[in-house]
């Protein structure tokens, strides 16, 4: 997989590393802008970290995993991530954001995002990027 792996993670790394100062950038203005801005971000993220996930079971002979809470299910299973619980609200939180039609709503995203969400995904990329795969 070479270096097809290495530029998959390369993008991970980017599109963690872009929600990370769309967290901090956030924090340092409260505008409903830069929440929408974090929450895009995260759905960006999200999306990647489960397709490089499904491409790494896919390659380990996981060949079950063709939705994102499947892959997140046998990513637990082989120890790849260790809260499950949280991934898979992740996912239902990244289908909610398609439908936001309320402030509160997507205000209870975003801090989910800033307080839990960023800080899995970060381990999700750091675990990968040492995979060497």
């Amino acid at each position: 997989m070479g270096k097809r792996w290495s530029e998959k993670i390369k993008d991970l790394e980017n599109a963690v590393s872009r929600l990370d100062e769309a967290i901090k950038d956030s924090k340092k203005i409260e505008l409903s802008t830069l929440k929408d801005g974090v929450i895009q971000r995260f759905e960006f993220t999200l999306e990647l970290s489960w397709k490089i996930l499904k491409t790494y079971l896919v390659n380990e002979g996981i060949d079950c995993v063709n939705t994102p809470k499947s892959v997140m299910r046998e990513a637990y299973k082989a120890g790849i991530i260790k809260n499950g619980e949280i991934w898979i609200e992740m996912i239902d939180d990244r289908n909610l954001t398609s439908h936001i039609y309320s402030q509160s709503m997507a205000d209870d995203i975003y801090l989910r995002i800033t307080k839990k969400y960023f800080k899995e995904l970060d381990l999700l990329f750091h675990f990968l990027k040492e995979m060497n795969f």
